[in-house]
């Protein structure tokens, strides 16, 4: 068995605006680089075996601190990428209902059959991401790993491991805070949830 450690890199730039990010790159905010600090801290004693990152510069920024502290060489796979939101990439909910009103209210009610505009199908990355952690947790087997992710592809995971409807992923998790921790436990390809969405001070 292998433990999983799913986190949400720091807080963005476009976090206070509530901007879908996406694949675009966006700057961590000052606060979003001391999230970052205090989860390398938490990180130098967590016993990680491996430490992976979405390619993204946000989930970077806030993967390297953590792989240096635990002594461990940050792994990279495109896998872990966040959900592209095709044409709601910079914008935000009242944008969006502005531009595409149709498609932002069926998006509202099923965000997996009516996934925005020009973005993403959430089945398939959903599928990509989980197929990641399995080769993650082949990896390392017996071993406990630092994941550094995003908010959309972390919670679709969750429903696919755990056996919930993709379509209710907003509501069964309407948001994971920026460098809290999700810790699942995978044997084989299942996955049990041993923490979700606490955050790293509590620990």
């Amino acid at each position: 068995m292998t433990d999983l450690v799913l986190v949400r890199h720091g807080e963005t730039v476009w976090h206070a605006e509530n901007r879908y990010a996406g694949v675009s790159e966006v700057e961590l905010s000052p606060g979003g680089l001391a999230q970052a600090a205090r989860l390398a801290t938490w990180a130098s004693s967590a016993g990680l075996s491996g430490v992976w990152s979405s390619p993204l510069g946000r989930a970077v920024l806030t993967a390297t601190p953590c792989a240096d502290l635990a002594g461990r060489r940050l792994q990279i796979d495109a896998r872990l990428r966040e959900l592209d939101f095709g044409e709601g990439e910079g914008l935000t909910s009242r944008e969006m209902r502005e531009r595409f009103p149709a498609a932002l209210v069926a998006f509202s009610l099923d965000p997996v059959a009516n996934h925005l505009p020009g973005g993403e199908d959430p089945v398939e990355a959903g599928a990509r991401f989980v197929a990641c952690l399995g080769d993650i947790a082949e990896i390392h087997p017996d071993g406990r790993v630092l994941v550094v992710a995003h908010n959309t592809v972390i919670r679709l995971a969750l429903c696919q491991l755990l056996g919930a409807p993709l379509a209710d992923y907003r509501r069964l998790y309407p948001a994971i805070g920026n460098c809290a921790l999700t810790e699942i436990r995978m044997a084989g390809r299942r996955a049990v949830l041993l923490r979700f969405n606490e955050p790293v001070e509590s620990v």
